[in-house]
């Protein structure tokens, strides 16, 4: 919830706003980004032995889906982060190495649900398990 504030704070504040003033919004992508990652890593404390609904129920039943997800969150972590470090190492100062460090906590926020999802592909997938 939090997140989705800082998300829309700028078009709240005004379209002119932010065109007079741009790192409000470079500012408010960064909180975004931060708290989207300890949002993620928050949903990694749930109970893996549960599914929260029939979608993901197929997913992780399914052995090929869950790999598939799973090597799709690597991905993504790897992404995130690689971009993140570089910016941050790349950039002096200013909006770049901002964001890089939201970069960086949106994608160690990814960790903990990569965790999660291995724990919870483990539990229901129909070729491993017969119950």
């Amino acid at each position: 919830m939090i997140a989705l504030y800082f998300a829309f704070t700028p078009y709240f504040q005004g379209i002119e706003n932010v065109k007079e003033n741009p790192e409000l919004f470079f500012k408010s992508v960064n909180s975004t980004l931060i708290f989207m990652g300890l949002g993620i890593s928050f949903s990694s404390l749930q109970d893996t032995t549960k599914t929260q609904n029939k979608l993901s129920k197929k997913i992780w039943e399914h052995p090929v889906k869950g790999k598939m997800m799973i090597l799709f969150m690597c991905f993504m972590i790897v992404f995130l982060l690689l971009f993140g470090l570089i910016g941050y190492y790349k950039a002096t100062q200013g909006v770049i190495k901002d964001i890089s460090i939201g970069t960086i906590v949106l994608g160690l926020g990814m960790l903990g649900l990569l965790k999660a999802a291995v724990e919870m592909f483990e539990h229901h997938r129909k070729d491993k398990n017969k119950d």
